[in-house]
């Protein structure tokens, strides 16, 4: 059974599609999929990468293919009212239901569809309140400052891995980038011989024709 490694963000509409989208892609190969909440925003810095939403156009398109990509997965979704919004309060009480950086899928299920389904605000107040209260089961007493050592230690560790962004898919020391490249990430589990061809070492050693 391969073991892999989902490096999430809340704050990505992607995050939330490839989430959907995963069980369907790798049905019948054996895996086991565990998702690691990240910061986003962090992953953009060190490549001083603006994000989707930091190009105005690009922001528009994001934001219409993705609410296209849940009405066509059928899994739906809605842009909240402000977007991109903080997502540090929902990776940490993410993190408060875990001892080790890792969080089950209820957990993560939960939070994604409070941000992604219904259009609300993704950080009032009283919405957060009902979501501690729906986690309340799985929230570590006095787990606080843990959940922000976690969060600082999954990011650190998405980082040094190579990713760039989020979904990021870690499996067997290849990481597999977004909701599109699922399909990769299946073939590969499947045994896929262009793997054993020497095209995926290829793509380090081509040296770039940019001053």
């Amino acid at each position: 059974m391969k073991q892999i490694t989902c490096y999430i963000d809340f704050v990505s509409p992607y995050a939330w599609l490839a989430f959907d989208q995963a069980p369907r892609t790798l049905e019948g190969v054996s895996y086991e999929l565990r998702y690691k909440p990240v910061l986003l925003g962090a992953l953009f810095k060190q490549y001083d990468n603006p994000g989707p939403a930091g190009i105005p156009p690009k922001r528009e398109w994001t934001y219409r293919h993705a609410t296209w990509l849940g009405h066509a997965q059928g899994c739906g979704l809605q842009m909240p009212m402000q977007h991109p919004f903080n997502p540090l309060p929902l990776a940490r009480l993410a993190l408060q239901c875990s001892d080790d950086g890792f969080i089950n899928r209820f957990t993560a299920d939960t939070i994604f569809r409070h941000v992604w389904l219904g259009g609300l605000d993704a950080n009032d107040p009283a919405r957060m309140e009902q979501l501690r209260q729906v986690l309340s089961e799985q929230i570590r007493p006095d787990s606080e400052n843990e959940a922000k050592a976690l969060l600082r230690a999954n990011t650190e560790e998405a980082s040094a891995r190579g990713a760039f962004g989020v979904p990021s898919f870690d499996v067997d020391g290849k990481l597999f980038w977004g909701l599109d490249g699922l399909p990769m990430l299946r073939a590969y589990l499947g045994g896929d011989a262009w793997f054993d061809n020497g095209q995926w070492d290829a793509a380090t050693q081509r040296p770039s024709g940019l001053g």
